[in-house]
């Protein structure tokens, strides 16, 4: 029921529908000076969250920053949280726009900087059918020529929560010692930290699949872009999600 729920607070919460929201409101109202704030609302609204610029500022506030290039440092595992593949209609599986989480994981695999590999995830859709992502991604790793005996699969979660408390069972079971890396998205990465913490994993952080440019006062930066509506959802869903984790026993 939690997981229902939260899918449904996020999708009411994301920017698209506070515009809709407030130009419905000026649409039905009769009072000229309540309908005229409402649009100008709806105009204002839809500015701030369609205008590079705001999203490039939040995401250099929120996102965290890339792990140093420089550190040789080895690990028993790298976790690679799910969302990075998902059902395809006549091949099984196919990588999505989030796919540098499992280039990150197995770059990291290939120049040894971790020596097992975890893939941490079922299906996050409120109707997920028969596809598993974990097990899915397991026939792409061993393409890799990754062994078997290297690759942990974790394949019940359905959000960050469960990533967590399933991967922290299966880690405890194969004895390996932590710290290990958290390969995931960099807005995603906050979140998941906070989590992976509340739940006694000790994780560093391996941010991938930025999303922003550096912030700059470039004109461009100030017009309106339809992609940026777009990817201020990503943010809306982890600022809701982390307070609501935050705040959670």
């Amino acid at each position: 029921m939690y997981f229902i729920l939260s899918k449904i607070l996020l999708f009411l919460l994301l920017p698209l529908y506070w515009i809709i929201a407030l130009l419905v409101i000026a649409l039905i109202s009769k009072n000229p000076k309540r309908k005229k704030k409402f649009l100008l609302a709806a105009i204002i609204v839809c500015y701030l969250f369609t205008t590079p610029f705001f999203l490039k500022a939040f995401e250099k506030a929120w996102d965290i920053e890339p792990y140093p290039a420089n550190d040789s440092k080895k690990y028993s595992c790298v976790i690679v949280l799910g969302g990075f593949s998902s059902s395809g209609k006549f091949a099984g599986g196919y990588f999505n726009s989030s796919a540098d989480r499992f280039i990150q994981g197995v770059k990291l695999m290939e120049t040894k900087q971790a020596s097992h590999i975890l893939i941490s995830g079922r299906n996050g859709s409120l109707l997920p059918g028969g596809f598993r992502e974990a097990d899915w991604v397991k026939t792409q790793l061993t393409q890799f020529n990754i062994p078997d005996s290297l690759i942990l699969i974790e394949n019940n979660s359905k959000n960050t929560i469960e990533n967590a408390r399933f991967s922290k069972t299966l880690l405890e079971k194969s004895h390996l010692p932590p710290p290990y890396l958290l390969v995931t998205s960099a807005f995603h990465m906050r979140r998941s930290l906070m989590i992976f913490k509340k739940a006694g994993i000790n994780v560093v952080p391996y941010p991938s699949n930025y999303l922003g440019s550096e912030v700059n006062f470039a004109p461009n930066n100030f017009l309106p872009e339809a992609n940026t509506l777009s990817n201020w959802e990503y943010y809306t869903k982890e600022v809701v999600g982390y307070v609501v984790n935050y705040f959670k026993k």
